[in-house]
C-alpha cells in the first residue's frame, strides 16, 4: 500500500482514546488475493477489555449531555474526515478483505452516509405528549440514550458495517465498544484515527481485537452493556442471543440469509440481468443481502440464463488492486473450499454448469480465488439452494407459476431480502405480501441505502439499521406522569 496518510494504518487496538500496539501474541492479518501479511492486530486480555467497558460506561455519563447538534456535528467531520481519505481507505480495505479498489471506494462513500445521516438524526430523538386520562395530569414520553453498547462486525463490509451500528450509537448519545472481524480490523482501525480527528472524545468509541469467544463472553456478561448490536451468522446470534439473557440486554441481530432472485415472464430482462449482476456477484458474491437462489418462468429462463451468461463472461477476476479487476478474492482458502463443496454437490445432483469464469487476472495459486459460474436445473432440495453460498455462484431453478415461485422463495427459515422482476403492478403489491423476507427489490438489484430500515425475520433475525427506525434502536422510551397539574 502506498498511502497518503501511513497513520490511517494502525496495528494497535484503541481503547479509552489510547492506542494499544501489539505485543507478542498478535494475530497476523492475510490478504486474500495474494496470501501477503497485511499487519498485525493485538490479542487483548480479559482485564483489558473490562476496562474499555469501565472507560465506555464513564465516558457515557459526559456524552449523554451533549446536545443532539454537538454530537452531529462531530459526526459529520468524521463523515467529511472519511470522504477525504477515501483512497486510502479503500487500500487498506481492499488488501484486507479483497473486493476491488472501485467497490471498496463505493463501500467508503456508503459508510461515510451513515454518518451524515445519524447526524442529522441525531436532532431528532422526538418524545411525545400524551392526552391525559383524566383532569389534572400531564403525560409525556421522552427518548434518551441506553447507554453503553457493543458491536460486533462482519469482514465483508469492514467500514460499512462499522458505521451502520456505531453513527446511531453515537447520535443517540451511547458509547460504543467494537469487535471488528480478526480478517479485517484495519479498516475500523483507521475509522478510529479519524474519530478522533474529528473531536470524538475519549471513551466513546473503542476498538477491541483478539479472542471473539472471549470478547462475546465479557459482551453478555456485563452488567454495564445495555445492547449489543452483532451482524453475522445464525448461529453465533443464537449463541450471543442465549449468553445475553443472563443481563436482559437489548439485541439487534442481522444474521443469515438466503434470498430468493424471482423473474417472471412479463419482466424487463435488461433490467433483471442488471439487478442479478448486482445483487449477486458484488462483493464475490459475498454480502449478506447476495442472491443465493434464482428462480425464473418457463417463458424466458432460457433467454435469462444466455443474457446472464454472455455479461458474466465479461468478469476479469484477479487482486482488487488490479487494473480492470470485476471479481476479486473470497476470504480466505475456507470460504473457497465451502463454495467448491457446494458447487460439486450440486453437480452430482444434477444441476448443470453454464459457465465457469477462469481467473484470468489472478496471480497463480496464492489467493483465495473462485471463478464467477452459473448452474441450471438447481433443484430446492439441494444443500446450494439450502445453505448460504457467499461466493460467486448463480443457482437456477424453473418455475411455472406466480404461487410457485412464492413458495419455492418462501421454503428457507431465513428471511432478510428477496428480489422480484415483474412489470405486473398487482403482481408487486401480492409480492410484497406474499414474501416472508425483511426487505424486498422490486425490480430493483442494489437496496441498501442509509435512508431506508435494514433488517430481517424469521432466523435472519430482529432489529433494524438505517433510517430514523435505526436511532429508535439506541433509545429508551421513558413515560412520565405529573399529577396535580393545574
Amino acid at each position: 500500500m502506498k498511502l497518503k496518510d501511513p497513520e490511517l494504518l494502525r496495528e494497535a487496538a484503541f481503547v479509552a482514546g489510547a492506542w494499544r500496539p501489539v505485543r507478542n501474541d498478535g494475530d497476523t492479518v492475510i490478504n486474500p488475493a495474494n496470501g501477503e501479511r497485511v499487519g498485525e492486530q493485538p490479542r487483548l486480555q480479559r482485564a483489558e477489555v473490562e476496562h474499555a467497558i469501565q472507560s465506555a460506561q464513564a465516558a457515557f455519563r459526559e456524552w449523554r449531555q451533549h446536545t443532539g447538534k454537538e454530537r452531529a456535528a462531530v459526526l459529520r467531520r468524521w463523515a467529511d474526515l472519511m470522504l477525504e481519505n477515501a483512497d486510502d481507505l479503500a487500500q487498506i480495505m481492499t488488501a484486507e478483505q479483497g473486493k476491488p479498489l472501485a467497490e471498496a471506494r463505493g463501500e467508503i462513500v456508503y459508510a461515510a452516509s451513515f454518518l451524515e445521516w445519524f447526524g442529522e438524526e441525531a436532532k431528532r430523538g422526538y418524545g411525545h405528549t400524551i392526552p391525559e386520562p383524566k383532569r389534572g395530569q400531564r403525560i409525556k414520553v421522552i427518548k434518551e440514550p441506553l447507554g453503553v453498547c457493543a458491536a460486533i462486525t462482519p469482514w465483508n463490509f469492514p467500514s460499512a458495517m462499522v458505521t451502520r451500528k456505531v453513527a446511531p450509537a453515537i447520535a443517540a448519545g451511547c458509547t460504543v465498544l467494537l469487535k471488528p472481524a480478526p480478517q479485517t480490523p484495519f479498516s475500523a482501525l483507521a475509522l478510529c484515527v479519524l474519530a478522533q480527528r474529528a473531536g470524538l472524545p475519549a471513551g466513546v468509541l473503542s476498538v477491541v481485537t483478539g479472542d471473539a469467544r472471549m470478547i462475546g463472553e465479557v459482551f453478555c456478561s456485563s452488567h454495564l452493556i445495555r445492547k449489543i448490536s452483532f451482524t453475522g451468522s445464525t448461529a453465533v446470534g443464537k449463541s450471543l442471543m442465549a449468553n445475553a439473557a443472563g443481563t436482559l440486554k437489548k439485541l439487534s441481530l442481522e444474521l443469515g440469509g438466503n434470498a430468493p432472485f424471482i423473474v417472471f415472464d412479463d419482466a424487463d430482462l435488461d433490467a433483471a440481468v442488471a439487478g442479478a449482476l448486482a445483487s449477486k456477484f458484488r462483493n464475490a458474491g459475498q454480502t449478506c443481502v447476495c442472491v443465493n437462489r434464482f428462480f425464473v418462468q418457463r417463458g424466458v429462463h432460457d433467454e435469462f440464463v444466455a443474457r446472464l451468461k454472455a455479461a458474466v463472461a465479461t468478469f476479469r477476476v484477479g487482486d482488487g488492486c488490479a487494473d480492470g479487476t470485476t471479481i476479486g478474492p473470497l476470504v480466505n482458502g475456507a470460504a473457497v473450499d465451502k463454495v467448491t463443496r457446494l458447487v460439486a454437490d450440486a453437480l452430482d445432483a444434477g444441476a448443470r454448469a453454464e459457465l465457469a469464469v477462469a481467473a484470468t487476472g489472478a496471480p497463480g495459486e496464492s489467493g483465495s480465488f473462485y471463478p464467477p459460474t452459473i448452474l441450471t436445473q438447481v433443484q430446492p432440495s439441494m444443500r446450494i439452494a439450502q445453505e448460504e453460498i457467499f461466493g460467486p455462484v448463480a443457482a437456477i431453478t424453473r418455475f411455472e407459476t406466480e404461487e410457485e415461485a412464492v413458495a419455492l422463495a418462501n421454503d428457507t427459515r431465513y428471511g432478510l431480502a428477496a428480489y422480484v422482476y415483474t412489470q405486473n403492478v398487482h403482481r408487486c403489491h401480492r409480492l410484497e405480501r406474499g414474501l416472508e423476507y425483511g426487505i424486498i427489490g422490486v425490480n430493483e438489484g442494489l437496496i441498501s441505502t442509509e435512508v431506508a430500515p435494514f433488517g430481517g425475520i424469521k432466523e435472519s433475525g430482529f432489529g433494524k439499521e438505517g433510517s430514523f427506525y435505526g436511532l429508535d434502536e439506541y433509545l429508551d422510551s421513558k413515560y412520565i406522569c405529573h399529577g396535580g397539574a393545574a
